[in-house]
């Protein structure tokens, strides 16, 4: 089946899906500014598979908003491929249209012509493994369906660049074990590149193919693995599980460092 996302090879021209250089933001609040990203610096190749790790409140979440350009630095760069595409934690499909119609919409947006985009919209249902949904509303949907809704909605903006905020927080464990099979293997299939945030270390070590730990606020670079864990991997592999247990103990030592409990 044909995929609307371009591919990898198309994006080997370019030395980065997104650089982040020397990025820094700043909040106005009771006791005037504070300092919420300090000085970061992060690359994300063509293809590559990109976790953000961190305490809560350590900035991942600003930092992503800022690579999708919601929001503006206090200083420094970030330049992306093309404009991402962002999944959030909340699905945030429109209950009153159908799963086909809410991919409709954003192929709409993105100029797809009319006639186009309902078999656009079944290809990439069918590619989340959701065959045969288009015409289900968002209530009749689990929840693990919502999100692979969401998920294709993303995709159908055939962005190089997919950005996602903690995109199976909120799923039971199974589900979640699921969803990150299916999106090793979208992200595989499609040559995509990710920047994936969590504070869940299994999670970011499952599906990454580098990790990379913010320190509690403000956020800095503290430090980063390359996983060299061959996929498909799983939440309970031994070395997924000594490569968590590694980040773990640093993320502690971040979080004491702080003074954070």
């Amino acid at each position: 089946m044909a995929t609307t996302l371009a591919k990898a090879e198309s994006a080997e021209s370019v030395e980065y899906a997104a650089r982040i250089e020397h990025v820094s933001k700043s909040f106005a609040g009771p006791a005037g500014q504070q300092l919420v990203l300090d000085d970061i610096t992060v690359d994300v190749a063509p293809g590559e598979f990109v976790t953000l790790l961190g305490a809560s409140g350590c900035g991942k979440s600003t930092l992503l908003n800022l690579v999708a350009g919601l929001d503006k630095p206090s200083s420094g760069r970030i330049t992306t491929d093309g404009r991402p595409a962002l999944m959030f934690q909340e699905h945030a499909l429109f209950p009153w249209l159908t799963a086909g119609k809410n991919i409709e919409l954003a192929l709409k947006l993105g100029g797809v012509a009319k006639s186009e985009r309902r078999g656009r919209a079944e290809e990439l249902l069918e590619l989340v493994r959701l065959k045969g949904s288009y015409g289900k509303r968002v209530h009749e949907l689990s929840g693990g369906m919502r999100q692979r809704v969401a998920l294709a909605r993303a995709l159908a903006q055939e962005s190089r660049l997919l950005l996602m905020d903690e995109p199976f927080a909120a799923l039971d464990a199974i589900t979640r074990d699921v969803l990150h099979d299916e999106l090793t293997r979208i992200w595989k299939e499609t040559g995509v590149s990710v920047l994936f945030v969590t504070h869940n270390v299994r999670e970011a070590v499952r599906l990454a193919q580098r990790v990379i730990l913010l320190s509690s606020r403000p956020g800095r670079v503290a430090r980063e693995w390359t996983v060299g864990i061959p996929q498909p991997r799983r939440i309970e592999d031994a070395p997924v599980a000594e490569l968590s247990l590694e980040i773990t103990e640093v993320l502690r030592g971040e979080i004491r460092r702080h003074g954070q409990h």
